[in-house]
């Protein structure tokens, strides 16, 4: 029942938010940025609204409406409906998002990032070692994310095929009910329900780290890009968080850690050391859009349509634009 409740899930978030979109009248124009209002994206929690405000950054002269999902595939399912203007996610959402030819955003900005908490892990007393011991294995995996995607790449390296694997499809939370309540042999996942495992005695068989680009992207609704007003708050509220992140790391780690661990339900020190190690990484910092970074995208499409997950090769280039560069260097 688990995996099939969590398979009928996806779609039961676009049945949810189409409604919602029409009464939102996210496509009016806006003429200046007090007439704006960004429905935002966050995964997990509300970790962007939350740095914001730490930094005394969350005076936007616009309005800002943050939503939580599971993970950026049900962001990118939200602007398709109409129910977000911009979302946050990695490289795999938007790929799946523009399958069918038609998306209706663009991508307007990279995030470079950390990618730890990015793992297969297995459960306390498990007897695989490596990602070598899965064949034949029930794996839980989160589909059309990094965890989708770093677990092909792991399985590929250990000279296994996607098909020596039972592969299951499940949201963080289900799989960290299935990898608990023994169900599965092994979870792909990735932040927070990474973490709460390793609460629960999870180990770590493999990890994303080396193969994930740390590329993030901003995906903006098509709507949003027809108004200067829309396009100057995104571009502003973007480098709001990159802005808010470097004061973090200008010696306010201990303090914003105690924010992180009181919104994943861990120890202090534990949120320190991650975001300590996280900042180290990979300072997160936003970019305009890259030619490498249009590219990076293209591998990881290229990939999936190897998989046979997609059914044909997709241009990725066909819903990146340059249209928020100039705004963006202006603001940052």
């Amino acid at each position: 029942m688990l995996f099939r409740r969590s398979l009928r899930t996806s779609a039961a978030v676009l049945a949810l938010l189409l409604p919602f979109a029409t009464a939102c009248g996210g496509d009016a124009q806006a003429d200046s940025p007090a007439d704006v209002t960004l429905r935002v994206g966050a995964t997990g929690w509300k970790v962007e609204e939350a740095v914001l405000r730490f930094a005394h950054l969350d005076d936007t002269p616009y309005k800002v409406k943050w939503s939580v999902f599971q993970g950026g595939d049900q962001q990118l399912q939200a602007v398709r409906a109409g129910a977000l203007d911009l979302a946050s996610s990695s490289e795999i959402p938007p790929v799946f998002a523009a399958a069918d030819g038609k998306p209706n955003f663009k991508v307007v900005a990279v995030q470079r990032a950390a990618t730890l908490n990015q793992e297969v892990v297995v459960p306390k007393g498990s007897k695989v070692t490596g990602i070598a011991g899965l064949k034949g294995k029930k794996v839980g995996y989160v589909q059309n994310t990094t965890a989708h995607y770093f677990l092909y790449e792991l399985l590929k390296r250990a000279g296994l095929k996607w098909s020596d694997i039972d592969a299951k499809p499940l949201l963080p939370n289900d799989g960290l009910a299935a990898l608990g309540g023994g169900s599965i042999d092994a979870f792909a996942s990735y932040g927070t329900s990474v973490i709460t495992a390793h609460q629960q005695g999870a180990t770590t068989v493999g990890s994303g780290a080396d193969i994930l680009s740390g590329n993030f992207l901003w995906s903006a609704r098509d709507s949003v890009l027809k108004s200067d007003a829309r396009k100057e708050a995104v571009a502003d509220l973007i480098a709001r968080i990159t802005k808010a992140y470097a004061y973090v790391r200008d010696g306010h780690e201990t303090e914003f850690a105690k924010v992180i661990a009181q919104n994943t339900h861990q120890p202090v020190a534990q949120a320190e050391s991650d975001l300590v190690a996280q900042q180290k990484q990979r300072p997160t910092r936003v970019q305009p859009v890259t030619d490498a970074a249009t590219a990076s995208q293209q591998e990881v499409a290229d990939a999936f349509t190897e998989l046979g997950t997609l059914k044909s090769r997709l241009d990725v280039k066909s819903f990146w634009t340059n249209a928020l560069d100039a705004d963006l260097r202006k603001v940052l």
